[in-house]
């Protein structure tokens, strides 16, 4: 007898084509024997989706941002789920889980719960005491009956066990081995390059980078979008910088590789705005190690502790743009520590791969089916 078919459906505020975290875990469920299914939404400048192993559904809001946008989500999210055959609804980040969690209540079903970050210490809402404090309620009201939680960090799982009391399961948003993607050729200024690639938003260090190479010998590769980009573009331009800074906007996951492969640095600089950000580890950090090019990040804990493990890079020393632009131009300057670091990214990359990670994502899952 065949034995049946586990139905799962995802859930993200997105609109699924740069979430690589979700397609990994996705693409691990479906090629372990379940029918999955992940939703997000359709946005005007959506890029088309390429095709997958799973299904992806992208629903149409009336509202694209602020508490009109995030109830029309959950509505929309609960009464999807209402009217369809599943077994484990999950839900990805704090703002998709009201939704979800009440309509799996509501259906006798399984949820699992991926916190991407320490969401209500995200610098976007350090400042609006009344708009934390509502997530910051509803995560107290739904986190200690959750039974199957994962996030993608030791110091974010250990901050939420010790507040409320749950295991908390680590799947670190590590890459695949060896993607098969040729290296991107680009028409440069320089032979040497700085890339930045993620999210655009506040306290990503964006700021001090750009500033930073009015005084380094190399271009700066900026890749991703986000609220902050006209800013960030502004900046350019103000320093006469538009020669050896380019945009080059959101990549789709399944070629971001041939991009970050293009790199002589990586850089992750976030800055030590509230925990969630002190706790953070980027998935963008992973990527330049799975590319084999060496790592420049911000002094705080987790990238800290990767970085020093492997000796795959270096840690900022001081956070102005005259140190962070002599930290840079001696590292580019010096091929021996270049090549070691190179050398030894590459050997993390055998042990930190998705291959390896995937284990502890199918052990939580296992666990509901």
């Amino acid at each position: 007898m065949t034995p049946i078919r586990k139905r799962i459906i995802l859930f993200v505020s997105n609109d699924l084509s740069c979430d690589n975290r979700v397609h990994k875990v996705a693409t691990s469920l479906s090629n372990n024997g379940c029918d999955v299914e992940v939703v997000g939404r359709k946005l005007k400048n959506s890029m088309p989706l390429s095709r997958q192993c799973y299904v992806q559904k992208r629903l149409r809001f009336l509202f694209t941002k602020g508490p009109l946008f995030y109830a029309e989500m959950n509505i929309r999210f609960f009464l999807y789920l209402i009217f369809r055959r599943f077994d484990i609804a999950t839900a990805n980040d704090l703002d998709t889980l009201l939704g979800v969690f009440c309509a799996v209540k509501l259906r006798g079903k399984q949820l699992v719960y991926d916190s991407h970050e320490y969401f209500t210490e995200v610098p976007e809402l350090q400042n609006r005491s009344r708009v934390r404090n509502m997530w910051l309620a509803m995560e107290k009201r739904i986190f200690p009956k959750l039974h199957s939680v994962m996030t993608v960090c030791d110091s974010i799982a250990k901050e939420y066990e010790a507040k409320y009391e749950v295991p908390v399961s680590v799947v670190r948003n590590v890459p695949y081995r060896d993607v098969n993607c040729e290296r991107k050729q680009l028409d440069l200024p320089h032979s040497k390059v700085v890339l930045y690639q993620g999210v655009l938003n506040v306290g990503r260090g964006l700021e001090l980078l750009i500033e930073t190479f009015a005084s380094v010998d190399a271009c700066l590769l900026i890749v991703g979008d986000g609220d902050i980009r006209t800013q960030l573009e502004a900046m350019v331009d103000q320093l006469n910088l538009r020669e050896k800074v380019m945009f080059l906007g959101r990549i789709p996951y399944d070629i971001l590789p041939a991009y970050t492969q293009m790199a002589t640095i990586g850089v992750s600089l976030e800055e030590d705005l509230g925990a969630s950000y002190h706790y953070c580890l980027p998935n963008k950090l992973f990527d330049y190690i799975q590319a084999g090019i060496p790592v420049l990040v911000s002094d705080l804990p987790e990238m800290k502790s990767i970085v020093s493990r492997y000796s795959c890079g270096e840690i900022l020393q001081e956070r102005t743009a005259q140190s962070l632009a002599d930290q840079l131009n001696e590292l580019l300057c010096c091929e021996s520590k270049l090549e070691l670091y190179q050398s030894n990214s590459r050997i993390a990359s055998v042990e930190l791969c998705w291959e390896n990670e995937e284990q502890k994502l199918l052990s939580v899952y296992s666990q509901l089916m």
